[in-house]
């Protein structure tokens, strides 16, 4: 018997496929969109000696967030950092200028075309690659990319990066019907109405910071929901957060100068990130100038969200609420605080963090279950560690402390279930509660 979810991946395959004709035509007569690139010589063979241009490029680098997703064992930039999807684990690429593992064959329009319009020397590139995002990036940012790139040293690691992706979406060239159905190819335009800092603001977000790429949900066939952007999407076991202005789930009560706290520290005082926002604060936009922090906070508190009236809060007589205030002043209290205050910029708050209020409750029963590490930044250099609590506490248990976060200190959310937190027990391959041996 075929469920609904098998029913409707088929389906998405189907129409996918459907797609391809159309797409590989697109494809097939598509040109880099810059004339600036050149055929002329490869990676491997240049070394550019413009110390301002990779100066810029290493700037541009760190606001596309590259590090985080082609650094892993192997050494910076050669791969193998293993990216989630609902269709499997892609391996990121060894953008090094190494010939034969890496990019060192490409030359200046191999590479823009790559990140720009997602099409590499050996075939389509998969969005787990920003490229649809990355597309509204500048010819001169490109460049200076290019250049930062030249200066890299070359390493030697082959990288199998498709070999956990499930049949057929290992199969490259089912992109091209997805490119036809999701990927706009489009140069940023810059809005007359807005300000300079707004439209700077827009540009790292929607380009090279790919915000929505982690913060905006998905269809069932991996293409972005435009109507809903920027209002929180699934990453891995991870959930990113609502970053529009909505008063309830996202950035409403924050300034912006708490934004820019947040990007440039890990902690606006309350929140403290972890996960995959910690990499890409550590990575990324720890390094970049207050100017265009700032730029980037203006940006997000224009956008209003959707704006949903809040749930109202469990009942503080509530039988999950009573076990769960009992659960988190043994638990968690020692280091949260009583009042669920935290401590600032060191230990999460719960009392008004917008991101634990979310519909969503995956990165709350991961971190729980499978604890965590807070960001590491030039700021705070001394990240606090979440400890796990599988071991320790049974599902029922760990439902009761959520749901007692969720809906006090003028909290209000959705209770959460134990099934939630068997469900992510399951994902995370955990032990079930241990416990002890009774004589």
């Amino acid at each position: 018997m075929i469920n609904k979810k098998t029913a409707l991946v088929g389906g998405g395959v189907l129409a996918l496929a459907g797609a391809v004709m159309l797409g590989l035509v697109i494809q097939a007569n598509s040109t880099a969109r810059s004339e600036v690139a050149n055929d002329d010589v490869r990676l491997s063979d240049f070394r550019s000696t413009d110390a301002a241009l990779v100066k810029q490029g290493e700037y541009v680098m760190r606001s596309a967030d590259c590090a985080a997703c082609h650094t892993a064992k192997s050494g910076d930039f050669a791969g193998g950092y293993v990216i989630g999807t609902p269709f499997g684990d892609i391996q990121s690429s060894n953008i090094t200028p190494d010939r034969d593992t890496g990019i060192g064959n490409y030359t200046e329009r191999d590479f823009f075309n790559a990140v720009r319009q997602g099409r590499g020397r050996h075939g389509m590139l998969f969005p787990a690659m920003p490229y649809p995002d990355y597309t509204r990036m500048s010819d001169d940012d490109m460049r200076a990319l290019w250049a930062f790139f030249s200066t890299l040293e070359p390493k030697t690691h082959k990288v199998e990066e498709l070999a956990g992706m499930n049949f057929p979406f290992n199969q490259r060239l089912l992109m091209a019907g997805w490119n036809w159905m999701f990927f706009e190819n489009k140069v940023f335009l810059p809005d007359a109405a807005q300000s300079p800092e707004w439209n700077r603001g827009r540009y790292l977000v929607d380009g090279a910071g790919h915000c929505a790429a982690c913060h905006s949900p998905r269809n069932i066939m991996g293409g972005p929901v435009a109507a809903n952007a920027l209002q929180g999407g699934l990453v891995g076991t991870w959930f990113a957060p609502n970053i529009t202005n909505d008063p309830h789930l996202g950035l409403g009560d924050s300034s912006v100068e708490q934004i820019v706290d947040y990007l440039k520290t890990g902690s606006d005082g309350v929140a403290v990130a972890s996960g995959p926002m910690a990499e890409a604060i550590e990575n990324s936009t720890q390094h970049l100038t207050e100017a265009d922090l700032r730029a980037i906070a203006v940006y997000l508190k224009s956008l209003p969200g959707a704006s949903p009236l809040p749930p109202p809060a469990v009942a503080a007589t509530d039988a999950r609420m009573q076990r769960g205030g009992q659960g988190y002043e043994v638990h968690c209290s020692a280091c949260h605080g009583t009042a669920g205050e935290g401590v600032s910029h060191m230990i999460t708050g719960f009392a008004g963090n917008k991101a634990i209020l979310a519909g969503n409750t995956d990165t709350l029963t991961s971190v729980v279950l499978g604890g965590a590490r807070a960001v590491h930044t030039h700021t705070y250099v001394t990240g606090a560690g979440m400890p796990a609590f599988d071991w320790k506490l049974s599902d029922a248990e760990i439902a009761d402390i959520l749901t007692f976060m969720r809906n006090s200190w003028g909290n209000s959310a959705q209770p959460v279930t134990p099934e939630e937190v068997a469900s992510m027990r399951k994902q995370l391959d955990l032990a079930p509660q241990m416990r002890a041996s009774v004589r």
